[in-house]
């Protein structure tokens, strides 16, 4: 017999409509691809000070505004663009936040141009392979680890912003560079087999 939504044991934050299948389908699995490693960068800065379901509601609208988390296309983002965005109430309304992406994205070119891909720049903070944690409660699981200090340090000496440590860690979570999902959660098993 097939489990119902409700009996599928997931870990403690997917309740919603809108996060379960975030917490289902994305949420710790390994990204490689470069468009949604910016994406997954921009979304997690401009979730600083606010709720995750408050950016996947946005979501949809950021890769309307940003176009599709293009980098190169971003980078380009000129201060008449700012001020468009600015009054843009499917996203974020805040300067330091919109200006950032800007930058970021022009980082992350710089990134690409040093390293091939961004791709293969960020997973080496965990020696290119996912970091199997076996967290049984949600008190257990970190919010900053000594990998997203360091990821953190040296982003910010590339020109990135809002990549405070907490954030490089959630990025890492979001990203699967590590599995947080509990162990009493459907998805840990599904992403231990799969790394």
């Amino acid at each position: 017999m097939k489990k119902t939504q409700k009996e599928v044991a997931r870990c403690h934050w997917a309740t919603s409509e809108l996060n379960i299948p975030y917490h289902d389908e994305e949420w710790g699995v390994p990204v490689h691809d470069e468009h949604k490693w910016f994406e997954f960068l921009i979304l997690e800065g401009a979730q600083a000070g606010l709720s995750w379901d408050t950016i996947l509601k946005k979501r949809a609208r950021y890769r309307e505004v940003f176009a599709g988390f293009d980098p190169e296309k971003v980078a380009r983002y000129d201060k008449k663009k700012v001020r468009e965005l600015l009054g843009d109430a499917g996203i974020i309304r805040n300067r330091m936040k919109i200006e950032a992406t800007i930058e970021n994205a022009r980082a992350f070119l710089k990134v690409q141009e040093e390293f091939g891909t961004f791709n293969g720049y960020i997973w080496r903070f965990v020696d290119g392979k996912p970091r199997q944690n076996a967290w049984k409660t949600l008190k257990q699981v970190p919010a900053k680890t000594a990998q997203s200090d360091a990821m953190s340090k040296d982003l910010q000496k590339r020109g990135f912003r809002f990549v405070g440590s907490t954030i490089c860690y959630a990025l890492m979570q979001a990203t699967g560079m590590v599995n947080d999902h509990l162990v009493s959660c459907f998805r840990h098993k599904d992403l231990r087999r799969s790394s």
